[in-house]
C-alpha cells in the first residue's frame, strides 16, 4: 500500500506527458500542473501553425482539462505561470486568459520571455490549483 501524500493526475483529455513528469500532481487539496504547451491530446501534433492566438487557447484547453481531471474547474486556479517566446505576443494572450479566468478573484500570475519551448511552441502555461472547495 503506497502512504505517500501525492497522487499523480492523468488525463487522456489533455497530451501525455513527453519525459519523466506527471501531467499534474494533487497533494491534500493542492494540484500541481505542469507545464501545457499547445499539443494536440489525441495526436500528439501541435496546433495553432504559429498562430499565437491558436496556441494559447489549446494550451489553457490542455491545462484546464488536467484540472477538470483533478476535480476543479477554471476559478480553482490560484496561480500561473506564462512562458512566451517573444513578449510582444502578451496583448494578444491576455485577452484569451481573460476571458478564460472570468472570475470573481483571477489567479496571481507571472509572465517571462523565455529562448524556446518545446516542439518549437510560442507558449507554455503552468499552475497550481486549490480544490478545496470542489473536493
Amino acid at each position: 500500500m503506497n502512504s505517500s501524500p501525492l497522487e499523480p493526475i492523468e488525463t487522456n483529455s489533455a497530451p501525455k506527458p513527453v519525459g519523466p513528469y506527471n501531467q499534474a500532481v494533487l497533494v491534500e487539496n493542492w494540484l500541481y500542473c505542469s507545464g501545457q504547451i499547445a499539443l494536440d491530446p489525441i495526436t500528439g501534433e501541435m496546433i495553432g501553425n504559429g498562430n499565437i492566438e491558436d496556441e494559447t487557447r489549446q494550451v489553457l484547453n490542455n491545462l484546464l482539462a488536467v484540472v477538470e481531471a483533478a476535480g476543479g474547474k477554471n476559478s480553482n486556479v490560484i496561480r500561473t505561470t506564462i512562458y512566451l517566446t517573444n513578449l510582444n505576443d502578451f496583448t494578444k494572450v491576455n485577452k484569451i486568459y481573460a476571458e478564460t479566468f472570468d472570475n470573481e478573484i483571477s489567479p496571481a500570475r507571472a509572465c517571462v520571455e523565455v529562448s524556446n519551448l518545446p516542439k518549437g511552441g510560442k507558449i507554455e502555461i503552468d499552475c497550481i490549483a486549490w480544490l478545496g472547495e470542489s473536493k
